[in-house]
């Protein structure tokens, strides 16, 4: 396509120098002059400056092809398959699948909140699966009275709403949660459900409900 573009452009300006060497010889011609065309001086006819509009013309050429390229690239890699950009953040699952697994599960005032329970346990190095099953079992899959009036999905002592602590919205509290979970256990080696159920609760069969969650979770 370069090479086209460049041997146009010289035709053009080969043409255009002949039409003005005729032009020359007719005008001498009807002065009564007769003058050989080996005896005009081709530099009347500003050669260097028609050599360099040539190549300028050429470099414009290949300026325009780079940035048609860049373009096509950029085009490409805005369109590139969903599987080129796949990143795996837990067990072989993008954030999204993570996410909507959870949400198949949670109910309550917790329905569709998969993907804040996933990417805070996550960015902080807790289990989102154990983080779910507390929540669920806790608040009763979301219809407690202290998940739906005080935003406390894990059951946590303190002021506010009797008892327990209060959050001031659904985010909050669900972050809440789990930096609870993070700081109090994983920080402190508690990283299975056995080793966090010695010290979260009273019961011996919770860690056998929080085992059980996690494979509902897992399983849809």
């Amino acid at each position: 396509m370069k090479e086209i573009k460049r041997v146009k452009l010289l035709c053009s300006f080969a043409m255009m120098l002949g039409v003005m060497m005729i032009t020359t010889g007719v005008l001498l011609q009807s002065n009564g002059q007769t003058t050989s065309l080996n005896d005009i001086k081709i530099k009347e006819f500003d050669t260097e400056n028609i050599a360099a509009s040539v190549n300028q013309a050429v470099e414009k050429d290949k300026v325009e092809a780079k940035t048609e390229k860049l373009s096509l690239t950029d085009v490409q890699m805005q369109t590139a398959p969903a599987s080129l950009l796949r990143i795996e953040v837990y067990q072989g699952m993008t954030m999204e699948e993570v996410s909507a697994q959870l949400n198949r599960s949670l109910g309550g005032i917790l329905a569709g909140h998969g993907n804040t329970i996933a990417s805070r346990s996550l960015e902080l190095g807790a289990d989102p699966y154990v983080a779910a099953a507390i929540m669920i079992h806790e608040t009763g899959n979301g219809t407690s009275r202290i998940a739906n009036g005080c935003y406390n999905f894990g059951g946590q002592k303190g002021s506010g709403c009797g008892a327990y602590k209060r959050y001031n919205s659904v985010d909050e509290g669900l972050i809440g949660m789990i930096d609870n979970l993070y700081n109090n256990y994983y920080a402190h080696g508690l990283t299975t459900v056995e080793a966090i159920g010695s010290r979260y609760a009273e019961s011996g069969t919770w860690p056998s409900m929080i085992n059980m969650y996690v494979s509902k979770i897992k399983s849809k």
